[in-house]
């Protein structure tokens, strides 16, 4: 195939505005954790309609910290979804916990809620949905499973006590700015967990963030207290703090973490959130196109917009029906090939070395395997142009009839 374009997968859109926004904060000679975080922080809550947030290294850090927060350790279980990427598992192993994989629903990209309430035993302390691509997950089905197991979770310290049930502690690394049944992504589960990577929405080079939902009898301004010493090694002041005429001394109050946001990270991000809704327009836009060019094929879509929910639109993820593994890595090739950069997500976890160590089999989980063995992600990003997005959608429709008509 004659190559017109070269079309990357996911480049990260940054204008004068975020470069302009870096300088200043370099001018201002400081660069780590400070004002342009906080303000940040400040931000984030408002914009999902929280009290607070808090800005981190990564969701991965937010997601462990997390954990951490809610005291699960050793002897517990956290539940997850097995088509995800290992970041919604990995951390459980963090902590120490045990990591409990449950299946897709059939020909879902969700975990399979049926499923999610079989697995909820006396040792689950949290559940982990994953709003894959930008979509939410059913948090009110999530809700009612946990609320509906009450009767088998054993608190093991106040939080746990508080909040009276398995945790809902949503990956939403891909849904900053989407929602569900009107209500923002970071306001729905009881914790949220934002990933700011270079290849998301919003993009802060590297980060994270977490809000969380009022908890009773919880401060929130000592719960984001705690993510800050968890997140400084456990240090009683943070750089800002020790500013403060004669504030130089400081104490550790137990041997934490490194997985702070810098200033610089955050004025990216602040920039960024400022272009957010024209950000999300562009993206609907694309995935419109899309979805009209490519409904002559037989291929199914990730639905991003119903009366329920509104996506992202993170990832477009389509799946070549009828295809096998092996021809839908055939189309990959033609597809880069033509100068276009596609991926799939995901490659469910049981499939990796990591997780087949840890005892599990792909075969345990169908549906995860029959999502993945013919889907195919096409780029998606606020950097395509007309031209460039119908010719991603041409070049489809040329392959399918070359090789599958």
């Amino acid at each position: 195939m004659r190559q017109e374009f070269k079309i990357p997968f996911s480049p990260p859109d940054i204008t004068q505005e975020e470069i302009d926004a870096v300088a200043e904060t370099l001018r201002s000679g400081w660069i780590t954790t400070g004002p342009k975080t906080k303000q940040f922080e400040y931000r984030i809550a408002e914009y999902c309609g929280t009290k607070k947030s808090a800005c981190l290294g990564s969701a991965t850090a937010a997601l462990e910290l997390t954990l951490r927060v809610l005291g699960i350790g050793p002897g517990d279980e956290v539940i997850t979804s097995a088509y995800t990427y290992t970041a919604s598992a990995s951390v459980i192993a963090h902590v120490g916990a045990k990591i409990v994989l449950v299946d897709t629903a059939k020909d879902s990209f969700h975990m399979n809620y049926e499923a999610l309430a079989d697995a909820v035993s006396e040792k689950t302390k949290a559940v982990i949905p994953v709003d894959i691509a930008g979509v939410m997950c059913d948090y009110d089905k999530i809700f009612q499973i946990v609320n509906e197991k009450k009767s088998r979770f054993h608190a093991a310290n106040e939080m746990q006590e508080r909040i009276g049930r398995v945790a809902v502690v949503a990956d939403a690394a891909h849904s900053f700015g989407a929602e569900y049944k009107g209500r923002k992504s970071g306001s729905v589960a009881d914790f949220t967990c934002f990933s700011f990577h270079a290849v998301k929405n919003l993009t802060t080079g590297e980060g994270g963030a977490v809000t969380w939902r009022e908890i009773p009898q919880i401060d929130d301004n000592e719960l984001y207290k705690q993510y800050m010493l968890l997140s400084l090694h456990g240090q009683s002041k943070d750089a800002l703090a020790k500013t403060t005429a004669g504030g130089w001394e400081y104490d550790i109050l137990c041997p934490a973490y490194k997985y702070n946001m810098t200033d610089i990270c955050a004025s990216i991000g602040l920039a960024q959130l400022d272009r957010y809704g024209a950000l999300l327009d562009k993206r609907r836009e694309v995935i419109g196109y899309y979805d009209r060019a490519l409904s002559q094929l037989p291929v199914t879509m990730l639905r991003h917009f119903t009366p329920e929910y509104t996506s992202s639109g993170h990832l477009y993820l389509m799946r070549l029906d009828g295809k096998s593994e092996q021809e839908r890595n055939a189309f990959i090739r033609r597809m880069s090939e033509a100068g276009i950069a596609t991926n799939v997500h995901y490659k469910p976890l049981p499939m990796h070395t990591a997780y087949r160590n840890m005892g599990f089999d792909i075969k345990d989980f169908p549906n995860a395997y029959e999502m993945y063995e013919n889907e195919v992600t096409l780029p998606l990003h606020t950097l395509l142009d007309d031209m460039q997005v119908k010719y991603v959608t041409n070049s489809i429709l040329k392959i399918w009839r070359e090789n599958w008509r």
